[in-house]
């Protein structure tokens, strides 16, 4: 495709996707807690401008109240949840570097080229420019995966299950040029309620073993694993 053709407000609908995919970059590379809720209040708020663009180039006008609702929900509201959480939590200085985190990013880049594979023999997408938008969004939901398998700590994988949201919402708005307002408002309900029982899981969580990090947990339910099995063994 020749972004030469494109409109403008085309070409801006593939900068703002190309920029999500950046701040998905730049939140696997984040070693801080409340620098990763800015980056993804960002992403948020580039997804809300970018639904208006395709609100634009569609005439589809219910698209404008979508990308109100992305704006209030992902770009202030979800990130303010994370920000109290995290203070109350007293998790504003923690940091968590990744390790290997070269070979981290090049699997990264990795996932990218393999969504713009996955998305090259799709016909139907070959002469607009939505293909590239589906390709970009579809990598942005590989590195959300990737976010939640490498980091340790539960707060962060929360943050990568909400990226790669993230990218599911842009692949829906490129591909169907917006969804039912219905639909996109039960979903908005949805993500705003699993933020809401994520916190509560963490406070529980924390008042049990005083620390979030999902490798303790592993440790502690392989421990209580063994300590039933050599129950069971003495009972015998």
């Amino acid at each position: 495709m020749n972004l030469m053709h494109l409109s403008l407000l085309e070409q801006t609908m593939l900068v703002l996707s190309a920029l999500a995919l950046f701040l998905s970059f730049a939140l696997l590379a984040q070693a801080r807690l409340t620098t990763m809720v800015h980056l993804f209040a960002w992403q948020g708020g580039l997804l809300a401008l970018l639904t208006a663009v395709v609100a634009t180039v569609g005439g589809a006008h219910h698209l404008y109240i979508s990308a109100l609702l992305t704006l209030s929900l992902k770009a202030l509201l979800i990130p303010w949840m994370l920000h109290r959480l995290i203070r109350r939590l007293q998790l504003e200085r923690h940091q968590e570097r990744l390790e290997r985190q070269a070979l981290v990013m090049m699997s990264g880049a990795a996932l990218v080229i393999f969504s713009y594979w996955v998305v090259l023999p799709v016909a139907r997408l070959e002469l607009a420019d939505t293909r590239n938008v589906v390709s970009l969004s579809l990598g942005i939901i590989q590195l959300g995966m990737l976010l939640m398998v490498v980091r340790r700590q539960a707060v962060a994988q929360v943050i990568g299950f909400m990226s790669m949201e993230n990218g599911l919402f842009l692949a829906a708005v490129a591909a169907t040029q917006g969804m039912p307002l219905v639909v996109e408002l039960g979903i908005a309900f949805d993500v705003l309620v699993a933020a809401v029982l994520f916190g509560v899981f963490f406070f529980h969580i924390r008042e049990s073993i005083d620390s979030l990090d999902v490798d303790l947990l592993t440790r502690l339910s392989e421990a209580e694993q063994e300590k039933l099995a050599s129950e069971a063994e003495g009972d015998a």
